[in-house]
């Protein structure tokens, strides 16, 4: 047994009530074990049989879409086929793969160069610590060459029309952005043209090169867009507003007289809009679409426009032509998510990552020409061996909370995985992040897992506050109405009960991030209706989580919390921190951490641990040394979903 340091020891005195716990329990901690990068407390030993039933499942891979090479004819894709996602050239629909890149640490921000075919930019950190540089790779020389300075944090970096040039955002002193750009010919002419306190990125190029879109992020509810001249500095906003306006995607049209950009000013959901530069006029182009639209992208010839509308979280794919904002022929596609999106340079193909219930992901590209075979598949990634008709599929559905909405009860939109087999079924609520996040219906060869091995049904609820389902239901859940989304998962508790397939009284909670916190939130509020809970890299306490995330996220996350330097905020916070309730927590609790994590500090894992072991309660934990916001390399994600599995197992057996 080793004795916590009396820090920490006094830290949990200070956070419980004196009565809530024996001072001997307070003071040691079990057995610490370190294998590899993972250091693990209470953590047992994953028995083979249990560890041969997932490996199939963590042997599925998912590809992603970077870009197309600027010869037209490849793709440039992300995915894993060792230890980190990589990049890989695929020379054809369905041709071979490539890798490019093989670098212990996973890439970020993977963009080909629009002129120079086998080139392309990314951004690459260590073990997870987010402090990010860039690099450009060149295929014929097989090398990768730093552009950034390799000091600090350096993001978002993007190409200009002509290939000749970067621009990326910096990370300077507590929350001041910088926007850098750089001759790709000369790195060390790097020059920074803005600076401004606050989220500012420039997202676009101007075809000409003079100008870029600059991108001001206040919260997920208010954003704005400039015009960046590149020689002089010089920022001017577009289409200025007093009322709060949400920015999502921006570009400039292929002859740089309009920008192209999806915003929320119109009502309830993010609509496609063109702004004219030089009268500031603008159009609606997505009025007749009531959900949000995302992600738009222009042809670079400028004949041909797409983007994609999230309906209740799953996609569809919309294919314009410019001429007359009139739809263009698009391609039937099976229920699921669509992401990065990207033409080709010589406008013919417009490519795309389709994640479907039966699918981790995969790329596709769309002939514009049309005719026959125009959707080609250009990836088939594996999946472990599984035979895909045992895949559950995702079903939407609602289900009513404590609040009423015209006189009727608040409709909450969640996503179920229902195992195959006959009931009642164990159930774990998985709960996104963000908190702005959205349950989307993803592959996932976790919940798969979950319910073809474990006979668990999988619930992912998108409480208030959750992205998609328009501004106001995002804004339900600020300032001091945190804990009633917390409140929604006690109406799910309820609607759990009416299930006659669900077993109520074997519920487990899961999330991570945000996630984590409504893990711990939810452990508070409904400990007696729960089985445990499982949290990653989560917040225990809003005060000591604003105070120790990095400089650079602080005034973003205390947008969407509330300041904790603020008195009366404060004291909200402090009181429904589960650390200061962690005496409430008497089911079992597993907590996962990254020790690198710049977002949720690793002290805030170390805390609630030590308070719920304070309290007598139960609880494993595994940390990882080489890890940040998530575990991102294989073999520390196999571990924990090896330990997971054996957590769910254990409660679901007693």
């Amino acid at each position: 047994m080793k004795p916590l340091s009396s820090s920490l020891a006094a830290l949990v005195l200070a956070a419980l009530p004196a009565t809530a716990f024996c001072v001997s329990s307070a003071l040691a901690a079990p057995e610490r074990v370190e294998k590899g990068n993972l250091i693990l407390e209470e953590v047992p030993e994953t028995p083979p049989e249990v560890r041969a039933g997932l490996l199939r499942y963590q042997n599925t891979r998912a590809a992603s879409l970077a870009g197309f090479d600027a010869d037209s004819q490849s793709a440039l894709i992300v995915t894993r086929f060792g230890e980190t996602s990589q990049a890989h050239f695929v020379a054809a629909p369905g041709g071979a793969r490539t890798q490019l890149t093989f670098f212990e640490e996973p890439l970020g921000g993977v963009e080909p160069s629009p002129t120079t075919p086998g080139q392309f930019l990314f951004a690459r950190d260590r073990g997870g610590d987010e402090n990010f540089q860039i690099y450009v790779f060149d295929a014929k020389a097989g090398d990768a060459r730093l552009m950034s300075d390799g000091e600090g944090r350096k993001t978002f970096p993007i190409w200009s029309k002509d290939g000749g040039h970067l621009a990326w955002q910096k990370t300077m002193e507590g929350a001041t952005k910088g926007v850098v750009v750089a001759p790709l010919d000369a790195p060390e002419e790097r020059r920074t043209i803005f600076t401004g306190d606050g989220w500012w990125a420039g997202i676009d190029w101007s075809p000409d090169g003079s100008t870029l879109l600059l991108y001001n992020y206040v919260s997920i509810n208010e954003s704005e867009i400039y015009l960046l001249d590149v020689e002089t500095g010089e920022a001017t906003q577009i289409n200025p507003s007093d009322a709060k306006i949400a920015y999502d995607s921006a570009l400039f049209s292929a002859d740089g007289k309009d920008i192209y950009y999806t915003a929320d000013e119109d009502g309830e959901f993010l609509n496609l809009f063109r702004y004219n530069i030089a009268s500031g006029e603008k159009e609606n182009l997505s009025a007749d679409i009531e959900w949000n639209v995302t992600d738009v992208v222009v042809s670079p010839d400028g004949r041909t426009y797409a983007f994609k509308a999230n309906e209740a979280g799953r996609s569809t794919l919309h294919v314009r032509r410019t001429s007359n904002d009139r739809a263009a022929p698009a391609p039937d596609l099976p229920p699921g998510v669509i992401y990065s999106l990207a033409f080709s340079p010589d406008s013919k193909k417009l490519g795309f990552t389709l994640n479907a219930s039966d699918s981790p992901g995969d790329v596709y590209s769309w002939n514009l020409r049309g005719g026959r075979g125009a959707l080609q598949r250009w990836t088939t990634s594996e999946i472990g061996g599984l035979n895909p008709a045992s895949f559950v599929q995702p079903e939407f559905f609602d289900y009513p909370t404590f609040d009423e909405v015209d006189g009727a009860p608040r409709q909450i939109p969640a996503f179920i995985y229902r195992p195959q087999s006959e009931g009642p079924h164990p159930v774990i609520v998985s709960i996104h992040g963000g908190p702005e996040g959205q349950a989307r219906p993803y592959f996932s060869s976790t919940y798969q897992y979950w319910a073809n091995a474990l006979g668990a049904a999988v619930i992912r609820p998108n409480v208030r506050g959750s992205d998609g389902f328009g501004k106001s239901y995002l804004l339900l859940d600020n300032g001091m109405k945190r804990e009633d989304s917390v409140m929604d998962i006690g109406a799910l508790l309820d609607w759990i009960e009416t299930q006659p397939d669900l077993d109520a009284n074997k519920i487990v909670v899961y999330g991570g991030s945000y996630g984590g916190y409504m893990v711990l939130a939810s452990m508070v509020h409904f400990d007696d209706r729960l089985a445990g809970g499982v949290n990653i890299v989560g917040i225990s306490n809003f005060v000591t989580f604003l105070e120790n995330t990095a400089d650079y996220r602080r005034d973003l996350r205390r947008a969407e919390y509330g300041d904790e330097r603020d008195p009366e905020m404060r004291a909200f916070l402090q009181e429904i921190s589960p650390l200061n309730r962690a005496d409430e927590i008497t089911k079992p609790l597993f907590i996962i951490q990254g020790l690198n994590d710049p977002r949720v500090p690793a002290s805030e894992a170390d805390q609630i641990l030590a308070a719920v072991r304070a309290n007598g309660g139960e609880a494993w934990y595994m940390g990882a040394k080489d890890e940040g916001h998530g575990f991102r390399k294989k073999s520390n994600r196999d571990a924990m979903n090896e330990a997971v599995a054996l957590f769910l197992k254990t409660l679901f057996e007693e």
